[in-house]
This record gives structure tokens, C-alpha cells and sequence, in this order.
């Protein structure tokens, strides 16, 4: 009876385990990438539309942490297509000056944001465009390059 409920506890264990993608694969160090880039966005988000209380030093911060994640995962889309189940359409691979160009334009849109998030006072009203501008870059990228 102990062995038939030890090797029940190892199949569950496996098939856990079989469900998740590898942390340190190329395609877990992205998604850990965009689900702090998505957060760190959320919460600068949150500020300008009152879901949170704007905090300058604390947008600030989140600025410059939002500019320096969204010059990481690039590195971590390999040249050729994976054979891992991912939300990457094919595109990525066939299509890489543009994906490269879309992600040099979300640099570019997180640098301005960071830039503006330094300059005294910090109002909601001027990083709002800057904001936005990060959060269209995302969304052309993704409707591109990314499958639901």
C-alpha cells in the first residue's frame, strides 16, 4: 500500500512539474522579464488613473526600473524558433527587423519616460503622454508578435 501511494505522489509530482515552463530556458527568463516589466507598467498605470495615489519619487523609480527591464528580454528570443509552446507567434522569427525595430521603439519610449520622470516637479499631467506612449509601443508589439 506505501509503495502504490509513493509512486501515485511521484506521477503527481511529475506531471506538476512537466506543466511549467523551465525557469532558466530562454523562454522562462523572458516571461519572468514581462511579468516585471507588465508590473512595474501596472503600477505607473495605476498612479495616473487614481487606482493608486501618485507618489513623484515612487514613479520615478518606477521609470527608471521599467526602462532598465525593457532593455532585457530581447536577448532571450533566440534566433531560431523554439519547439517549447509559447505565446510568440512564428512571426518573431520569420520577421526579425521588425520585431528588433518594435523593440528598439520601447526602449526609446521608456528612456523618454524615465528622462521625464527626473524633471522637477513631477506631475501626472506630463508623464501621462509618456505613459501612454510606453503603453502603445507594448500593444503594437503584441498584436504583431504575440499570440493570445
Amino acid at each position: 500500500m506505501k509503495a502504490q501511494s509513493l509512486l501515485l505522489l511521484c506521477v503527481c509530482a511529475l506531471l506538476v512539474a512537466c506543466g511549467g515552463v523551465d525557469p532558466d530556458s530562454p523562454q522562462g527568463k523572458r516571461q519572468t522579464l514581462f511579468k516585471q516589466m507588465l508590473k512595474t507598467s501596472e503600477d505607473l498605470g495605476g498612479m495616473l488613473r487614481g487606482r493608486l495615489a501618485f507618489d513623484a519619487p515612487r514613479f520615478a523609480q518606477g521609470a527608471q526600473q521599467l526602462d532598465e527591464l525593457s532593455r532585457q528580454p530581447w536577448q532571450h528570443f533566440p534566433q531560431i524558433a523554439e519547439s517549447e509552446r509559447s505565446s510568440a507567434k512564428p512571426e518573431v522569427w520569420q520577421e526579425q527587423q521588425r520585431f528588433q525595430q518594435l523593440a528598439r521603439e520601447l526602449e526609446a519610449a521608456t528612456a523618454a519616460l524615465r528622462t521625464a520622470s527626473t524633471q522637477q516637479p513631477l506631475t501626472a499631467q506630463t508623464v501621462a503622454p509618456l505613459v501612454q506612449r510606453v503603453e502603445d509601443s507594448c500593444e503594437t508589439c503584441h498584436k504583431a508578435f504575440r499570440a493570445y
